[in-house]
């Protein structure tokens, strides 16, 4: 029949179908895997990124400028975000792989389940048809058989040679065959009707039935498919508010960045409290040993504070082996085991102090630690001899005991130090001052002879000389008045004029400042060397 090669036909059609979406839905399994290893080797390279960028504490500064700690913030949040990439991987893999899996080996399973049952409907049908189409071939031989017995009966009656026991057993074999086709006959009608009812059972039933579970399953194909992609994009959905906060952090991180306050923290590194130099002085050869006296320009020579071996603009002082000339009257020491930092500027000067202060402190706390814990074992082993020998213990204290005490001689000259550099700070609350117009050095008239008499000395290898301070006006209180003008831009100072008329509220206590207020009242600090007693 034909309708056995079209069903077969859309069997293979059916069966390559749901062949394919299957062979779909584990293609899109396996793209979910290899996303999944994407984003989870994003994740790892996206760490390993923030942890190779990341300061190694105890082996980099600690960050001071506000553009360092702001990539500090930028590499912490792109950690965060690298930990999200990572939480995601872990609810792809769990939610969305594993459940595509599943999925897959029940559709591959109940296709197989459905394909079985078109079978066996199948082979039964062929088989109803088969005994119906069996029954009549039986019926139609049979019939055949009945019509030729028919034939030769009649022609036996007709003929008049025949006898009547040829015709007599002529009928009778007609018969019997009649009632074989009888037989033959209900038997085809029965196989004819069984075959219709399981015809109709099989097109209405049971074909139906199979090919809606087919076509559920090819839907519930889709409707996975359909929930995992908005599965998939749900769970970076689910992280991505944290995600932005993250971004949002490196967004706020950008606009922390202060560049006057980095600015500042570089001043206050490197300034050096050090004021500008004056202009060098004429020197007038034709007068002889003799100098003439007045004001000269080396009146304009600022005050600037001594230092061991450097010069007014931080540059070490070049010597020779006889006959050395140096800087301000003062031969560096040989060979010194204690750090003065006297070759560094005051400001620099004063913070290397600190420093070595805070790294002496935590020396000495370290060593006084050991003591309690060797005057604890010290007290068992006297207790106990057997856990070991206390004279060794003895011997160890003692040195400790050494090594604290210098310490603390350490500690009290590095302390004196300081309070001598707080003291001879360039300018009040340690700020540089500058200014672009002439700093006197004294208000005496020879002061210019004697900078130049005693800034250069020569001395031999064993020769020490002490630092003379640079001189500065010996001011009473009272009137005074400014001999050249000053911005006034440092903290606590004041702006003053040329020839304005000041009064002195604190004298000069040897850091070259002075505070005085104007006519208008306001008062401040200002250079010493720029004042002029008034003799009022």
């Amino acid at each position: 029949m034909s309708w056995g090669t079209e069903l077969w036909d859309q069997f293979d059609n059916l069966e390559k179908h749901t062949q394919w979406g299957i062979e779909f839905l584990e293609k899109y399994s396996k793209f979910v895997k290899e996303r999944i290893e994407v984003e989870q080797t994003y994740g790892k390279l996206l760490r390993n990124l923030a942890r190779k960028y990341s300061p190694k504490r105890g082996k980099d500064e600690e960050p001071r400028f506000s553009a360092c700690l702001s990539f500090n913030t930028v590499l912490n949040e792109l950690n965060s975000y690298a930990m999200q990439r990572e939480v995601m991987v872990e609810e792809m893999s769990e939610k969305v792989q594993g459940e595509l899996l599943k999925f897959s080996q029940e559709l591959r399973s109940e296709r197989k389940r459905h394909f079985q049952d078109v079978r066996k409907a199948t082979q039964h049908i062929e088989q109803c048809l088969k005994l119906m189409d069996s029954s009549k071939k039986k019926f139609e031989r049979e019939w055949k058989e009945a019509e030729k017995l028919q034939m030769n009966l009649e022609k036996l009656e007709h003929d008049c040679n025949t006898t009547k026991l040829d015709v007599d057993k002529a009928r009778t074999q007609l018969n019997a065959r009649l009632h074989v086709v009888e037989e033959s006959k209900n038997e085809y009608a029965s196989q004819l009707q069984n075959f219709n009812q399981e015809q109709r059972k099989h097109f209405t039933v049971s074909l139906p039935q199979i090919y809606q579970g087919l076509q559920d399953l090819d839907e519930k194909r889709s409707l996975t498919l359909g929930g995992s992609y908005k599965a998939l994009a749900g769970v970076e959905q689910q992280i991505s508010p944290i995600i932005s906060k993250c971004l949002e952090g490196m967004v706020n991180a950008g606009n922390s960045v202060d560049v006057k306050k980095d600015s500042a923290v570089v001043v206050e590194m490197y300034k050096s409290g050090l004021e500008a130099p004056g202009d060098y002085p004429f020197e007038d050869f034709t007068q002889g040993a003799t100098r003439p006296r007045g004001r000269t320009g080396s009146d304009c020579i600022p005050a600037v504070p001594k230092m061991d071996g450097v010069t007014s603009d931080g540059k070490q002082i070049m010597s020779k082996t006889k006959n050395k000339l140096w800087l301000f009257g003062k031969k560096p020491m040989k060979n010194s085991t204690l750090e003065d930092y006297n070759n560094f500027p005051p400001e620099q000067r004063h913070r290397k102090l600190q420093q070595r202060l805070s790294e002496l402190k935590k020396e000495l706390q370290k060593e006084l630690d050991q003591r309690d814990g060797m005057v604890k074992m010290k007290d068992v082993y006297e207790k106990n001899p057997n856990l070991g020998d206390s004279t060794v213990i003895e011997t160890s204290i003692s040195e400790n005991s050494a090594t604290i005490e210098r310490l603390q001689t350490e500690i009290a000259r590095i302390e004196s130090l300081l309070l001598e550099t707080k003291g001879g700070q360039s300018s009040p609350g340690g700020t540089n001052h500058s200014s672009d117009d002439c700093h006197p050095a004294g208000s005496p008239e020879d002061t210019m002879y004697e900078d130049l008499t005693g800034g250069f000395q020569e001395f031999d290898d064993d020769e020490f000389e002490n630092d003379d301070e640079v001189p500065t006006p010996s001011l009473s209180y009272g009137c005074v008045k400014a001999l050249y003008p000053y911005d006034g831009k440092d903290e606590g100072s004041l702006v003053i004029h040329a020839n304005e008329v000041l009064n002195i509220i604190e004298k000069d206590k040897g850091d070259g400042w002075t505070r005085v207020s104007n006519q208008r009242g306001k008062a401040g600090y200002v250079p010493t060397s720029y004042l002029e007693s008034t003799g009022a």
